[in-house]
Order: structure tokens, then C-alpha cells, then sequence
């Protein structure tokens, strides 16, 4: 058996792993991430984390990605990540960021002011800690920084599409959206067909990140968007708020796939621990975990790349797609590991097809079947005849 059978066969037997122990800071300006800053007029840019990490955050070890590194750990892919650009002065990425275009405002891509688009690469890509602190899922796999929003984490519909175009031209495989927009937009809507014609996975939050919504927000609403929703370490879906796990839905709008995205911990701006919740870190994580497929089997497609995500998800137990979970919940190592060919919602690993032998040839039957018989008779009559002479034998030796 090949060393990903065996482990494939190994994550079937054991199911979903249990939630590790985890740091959960509280919340504070240094620790806690959020897709937009309302306060920026009154308090400025984000200030760098100078919390330390201690232990692996739970989602990481949830999702085991280290069980995988052996086959890929994302290298040869690039990763787009549109939001509010990419800080690297901590060098978690290393030399693997590169900078494409601020779309909006001063300065280029690598200035961050929200501190959002730096903590959703670090899940993608950063580097692994020695301490066993954080790591991205694809802690080999190069980033290409779209900043699209203001200094307050703001965007709008064509400042996405631009982003989205950008990434499908810097080539990028697949690209994280990390700031939603309420209403549909002819600009985003043919950006999201652009990046289809380009080869590039478009993945996105179902819901905005700290709210509820009562319908659809775009790109996830677009077909050929993967629409991520996030869940804690309950299982349950997870609050948009960036304090840890709650119970908000996203109504109304489709769920491709759920990932972690409560309290999930990472890179904040300069290189300290940070948490956030909501799924656009889900979002980040699916991102990562496409990276390593691809890393493994480059020559995929994008719906061949949508449908093992989702085939290979742990599922909820109910009639697929589930309105608040979709396909289920990610499973990265399962994903990389399964053989190609599983259908949607089905075992990730494809089997050959059993041959039923044709019907025997009457004629074939009845011919053994006689000679069997004749066999059986002359085995009875030889049994006979030992017995008979057995027996005389016995009477010639009785006295007269």
C-alpha cells in the first residue's frame, strides 16, 4: 500500500480529530484582527502585535497540514490575496511576497493599514515557527499582494473586479477575496468570468466578517466562486466577531464549503500572535489548502480543484449541500491524499470497478456435472467391494 492509501485509509478510520488546547488571547488592540477599522479616524493605522504565541494555534492542528508537507508544501504556487495589502517587515513570508498593485490610496501593496491582508497570508504561507507557534498551510507557497480597500478596510465593486483581474494576470492559481461587497456588480460579475478563462480558483467568505447578512454578498454569490463560511472549535458555525465562537448563520446566501474561522490564530502586523474570526480566515484557510493540492497535483483544473475540496470534506450529516456547511467541513488531508475520480459527497477514493464473470455454459455445466456423478459411482462401488472382501477374509479365518 502506497504511503498516501495508508494514509488516507488512517484519517478514514479515525475521523475528524478532536479540537486541540489552544492559546484564546482576549481580545485587545494588539491581538484581535477584523476586516475593517471603524475607529481609524480617531486611532489610526493598527498597531503591531507584541503578543507571543503560546502553542499551536487549534485550527492548525485541527487540520494537520504537516501530515501532508511530504507531498508539497505549496511550492510552485502562487497565491493572490486582495484585500488590504501584505505586510512582510516580519518576514513571515520571506522572499515567497510579491506586490502587485494598491488600487486604492497611497503607498504599494507590502503597506497594510488594517493588518487583515497580512494575518490572511500568514495563514496561506507563513512560515513555520520553530517554537510550534503558528504556520500557514502552504508555508512554501508565494503570495501575490491586491490591496483594494482604503486605510479603513473599505472596498467597493470595482475596486474588487480590478483586484480580481490583476491576480488573474499576475498569475496566480488561486486567490483569496477578503473583503465582500453587498450588492452584484456588472464589473465584478465579468472580472469573476475573466478569472475563470485564466485558470484561477476564486475563494471567498459567505458573510462579511463581524456581521450577519440577509442575502447573498458578492463574489460568493457568483457561480464558479467558492463561497467558505467559517466554524469553531464546536463544529458550530462561527460568529463573524473577533472575540471567538458564536452561533451566526449566513442567511440567504450559498455555502460551498466551511473551514475554521473562530478565534483562529496567526500573523498580525509585525510578526506577533493575533486572532481573528470570521469567514474570511476560513476563506484563507481553503486558499492554503487548494495551494497544497496544487502543489502536489499541478495539473488540476479548477472545478477538478472545487471538487475535491468538497468531496473530501468531513460531511454534516445531512442532505448535501448543507444550507449553513455546504459539502462539509475541510479536510486538507484528505484532499491531498485521495485519489482522483471521487463524485461529489462521495469517498475520495476511487476504486476499480467490480467484473461480474459471464453466466457458465450450460452445456460446460451439465458435462462436469456427469462426470462428477460417475466419479461418485465408482468411488461407492470401489468402497463396496473392499468391504466384501474385508469381510471373507474375516470368515476364512473362523474355526469350522
Amino acid at each position: 500500500m502506497s504511503s498516501a492509501l495508508a494514509l488516507s485509509a488512517a484519517v478514514a478510520l479515525l475521523g475528524p480529530p478532536a479540537p486541540a488546547r489552544a492559546e484564546t488571547p482576549a481580545p485587545d488592540d494588539q491581538a484581535a484582527v477584523t476586516q475593517t477599522l471603524p475607529d481609524f479616524r480617531q486611532s489610526g493605522c493598527r498597531k503591531p502585535s507584541a503578543r507571543a504565541a503560546q502553542g499551536t494555534p487549534w485550527a492548525q492542528v485541527y487540520l494537520r497540514p504537516e501530515a501532508v508537507w511530504p507531498f508539497g508544501r505549496g511550492a510552485g504556487v502562487t497565491v493572490a490575496v486582495i484585500a488590504s495589502g501584505v505586510d512582510n517587515g516580519s518576514g513571515m513570508l520571506a522572499d515567497r511576497l510579491r506586490l502587485g498593485p494598491r488600487l486604492h490610496g497611497q503607498g504599494d501593496a507590502g503597506r497594510d493599514c488594517v493588518g487583515h491582508g497580512t494575518f490572511l497570508a500568514g495563514l496561506i504561507a507563513g512560515r513555520r515557527t520553530p517554537d510550534g507557534g503558528p504556520s500557514g498551510l502552504a508555508p512554501e507557497a508565494r503570495v501575490l499582494a491586491v490591496a483594494v480597500t482604503d486605510d479603513a478596510g473599505s472596498t467597493t465593486p470595482e475596486l474588487l473586479a480590478q483586484g480580481i483581474r490583476a491576480a488573474a494576470d499576475g498569475g496566480a492559481r488561486v486567490a483569496v477575496v477578503g473583503v465582500p461587497v453587498a450588492a452584484p456588480n456588472p464589473a465584478l460579475a465579468e472580472a469573476v468570468a475573466y478569472a475563470a478563462t485564466k485558470g484561477l480558483l476564486l475563494v471567498a467568505p459567505a458573510g462579511p466578517d463581524g456581521q450577519s447578512t440577509n442575502g447573498a454578498v458578492y463574489p460568493a454569490g457568483y457561480p464558479g466562486v467558492l463561497a467558505v463560511t467559517g466554524v469553531g472549535a464546536d463544529g458550530a458555525v462561527a460568529s463573524g466577531a473577533a472575540t471567538g465562537p458564536g452561533v451566526t448563520a449566513t442567511r440567504g446566501g450559498r455555502v460551498d464549503l466551511a473551514a475554521p474561522g473562530g478565534a483562529v490564530g496567526g500573523f498580525g502586523l509585525g510578526g506577533g500572535y493575533a486572532t481573528g474570526s470570521g469567514p474570511s480566515y476560513a476563506a484563507a484557510l481553503v486558499a492554503g489548502a487548494a495551494a497544497l493540492l496544487l502543489s502536489r497535483t499541478p495539473d488540476l483544473t479548477v472545478d477538478q480543484l472545487v471538487q475535491r475540496l468538497e468531496s473530501t470534506a468531513y460531511q454534516p450529516g445531512s442532505a448535501l449541500p448543507d444550507p449553513a456547511l455546504g459539502w462539509g467541513t475541510l479536510d486538507v488531508v484528505a484532499a491531498v491524499t485521495a485519489l482522483p475520480g471521487g463524485g461529489g459527497g462521495q469517498s475520495p477514493v476511487s476504486a476499480d470497478p467490480v467484473t461480474v464473470p459471464p453466466p457458465a455454459d450450460p452445456t460446460s455445466v451439465e458435462r462436469a456435472s456427469a462426470l462428477a456423478a460417475a466419479a461418485l459411482g465408482a468411488a461407492v462401488l470401489v468402497g463396496l467391494g473392499a468391504v466384501a472382501v474385508g469381510l471373507g477374509r474375516r470368515r476364512g479365518r473362523c474355526p469350522g
